[in-house]
């Protein structure tokens, strides 16, 4: 063979052999792929059996959780059946046993209806007989009166007239002697018993001479803090005055700072105020407001102790809260610059000691003495005398008609309908007419700041009022939301008129009306 040959052989060889390399190859390859496909085929039935497991797990556990559940809504739904049901008849019982108590009820009236017809019955029978003989009586009277009238010749009317005069006469001679022993006699005894009880009552009553004022004093440590009392431009006493409603005094008056104002509880809760500002020592508006706001709750806890504790000293029992609370308030009140509440201590004191000389019942006196001025405390502004008021929060707080009747006639408003009554009353005036107990010209005062004030708070916006400056200023503060700065400046303008027309005062009162607005938000 020539070479020519060998290379064909070989090449045909070779093409041959890479044939057979690529038909086995192929054959590898799908033999390899359809072995995957197998492979992939039972993974992916095995996957679909566990899926399926898994389902058929959860398809059971979610129908074991739903028979729970239902079993135990169904359980729940019976025991709500079985409540509603064992009400419905319990209901049922109490309608059918209120039915037979009225059922029993109805039989008993009817019974006592039959019974009135009866009674009705008998009570008429008797009317016709008791008419029949007054009948006859007036006819057999008749009778005997002409007998008379022809045997003594005159008529029956004469014959009366002539023995009424007759005796009158003699009555009236009898009368009149044994009228005037009678009454010598009494005068002269009642008034020797009644000046003994009196002269015995106040000899042991022993009591203070209280005189109110308008002002309290506020010792400082150093002059320094007048600086910070002060504040920034005035603005912390500026602040103060507006939340007490009383006026700061700060002058040349060595370590002290004077607080004017006419009622005591505004006083007392500024000069508090400013005693723990002091010692604080931060004293700023913000400041301010907060310390005024607890002690003006402070005072008002004080008030109530102030009151329990009278009426556990005086021994009386079973008042009312609100009453309790209005006597602790009788601290802070004078009449005619006497203190309010020294005033009713001392005459239920009185009344006690009046009413045992007297026999009389002295719980009652002593209850009807302490609160015979509560009227005074009242906080609403009333058209009504204070006896009349304290007589209606007597009579609203369930008192005794004979506390109730004491308190409204201790100044003769009503007529007295027991002896607790005139007692109050002397018991009253013994108390006030000490010298120097009272003061007519403070009580005047007093009241005509209060009227003061009611004249501003009378216009509608306005939210607080406060009579300063020994009453010669009125410092009126509103509501911003309420009124614009328009409206301030007329509110100012019909104040002053009004109280031109209205109050009778000297010199010249300024009003001055104070419009602030304050926007509040937190930081959270």
């Amino acid at each position: 063979m020539d070479s020519i040959e060998i290379i064909s052989i070989s090449v045909a060889a070779f093409a041959i052999t890479v044939v057979l390399s690529l038909l086995f190859g192929n054959f590898l390859y799908k033999r390899r792929l359809r072995r995957n496909r197998i492979d992939a085929e039972e993974k992916s039935k095995l996957i679909i059996k566990e899926a399926e497991l898994q389902a058929e797990n959860i398809k059971k556990d979610r129908i074991i959780e739903a028979k729970d559940k239902l079993m135990k809504m169904k359980q729940e739904f019976e025991e709500e059946a079985n409540r509603k049901k064992n009400q419905i008849i319990a209901n049922e019982q109490k309608v059918k046993q209120r039915e037979a108590q009225l059922n029993k009820e109805l039989e008993t009236l009817k019974r006592k209806e039959a019974d009135v017809d009866e009674e009705r019955q008998n009570i008429a029978q008797q009317l016709e007989l008791v008419k029949k003989r007054k009948e006859e009586l007036d006819k057999f009277n008749a009778q005997k009166v002409a007998v008379l009238e022809n045997i003594s010749k005159i008529t029956a009317d004469q014959a009366r007239d002539q023995l009424v005069e007759s005796l009158k006469e003699e009555a009236q001679t009898k009368a009149s002697s044994y009228i005037k022993d009678i009454m010598e006699q009494a005068k002269l005894s009642a008034t020797k018993e009644a000046k003994k009880i009196i002269i015995e009552t106040i000899q042991r009553t022993a009591s203070e001479q209280a005189v109110e004022n308008c002002v309290s004093i506020f010792n400082i440590e150093s002059d320094d803090i007048k600086g910070k009392i002060i504040g920034r431009e005035g603005r912390n006493i500026r602040t103060l005055e507006a939340a007490t409603g009383v006026e700061f005094i700060v002058d040349d008056t060595p370590e002290a700072i004077i607080i004017s104002g006419f009622d005591p509880v505004r006083r007392e809760v500024a000069r508090l105020s400013l005693h723990r500002l002091v010692q604080d020592g931060r004293i700023h508006p913000a400041r301010i407001e907060e310390i005024v706001a607890k002690t003006a709750k402070n005072i008002e806890d004080e008030i109530n102790e102030i009151g329990e504790r009278t009426v556990i000293d005086l021994g009386i029992h079973g008042l009312h809260p609100d009453l309790v609370r209005m006597v602790g308030r009788m601290r802070f009140r004078s009449s005619y610059g006497q203190n309010l509440l020294q005033h009713s201590r001392e005459v239920a004191n009185l009344c006690a000691i009046m009413a045992s000389e007297l026999g009389l019942n002295v719980k009652q006196a002593k209850r009807a003495g302490l609160l015979h001025d509560i009227g005074k405390v009242w906080p609403e502004e009333l058209e009504k005398p204070h006896a009349i008021v304290g007589m209606e929060l007597a009579q609203k707080y369930k008192e005794h008609p004979v506390v109730c009747n004491a308190i409204g006639a201790h100044h003769d408003e009503i007529e007295m309908t027991n002896m607790i009554s005139p007692i109050v009353q002397a018991c009253d005036a013994i108390s006030g007419a000490r010298p120097g107990a009272r003061r007519e010209v403070m009580e005047q005062y007093m009241k005509r700041l209060k009227e003061l004030e009611h004249v501003g708070l009378s216009f509608e916006g306005v939210e607080k009022c406060y009579a300063i400056q020994a009453g010669r200023e009125l410092r009126v503060i509103v509501d911003a939301e309420k009124a614009t700065d328009e409206r301030a400046a007329q509110l100012s303008f019909d104040i002053s008129q009004k109280i031109e027309r209205d109050m009778q005062y000297p010199g010249q009162i300024k009003v001055t009306v104070i419009r602030e607005m304050r926007s509040v938000a937190y930081a959270k």
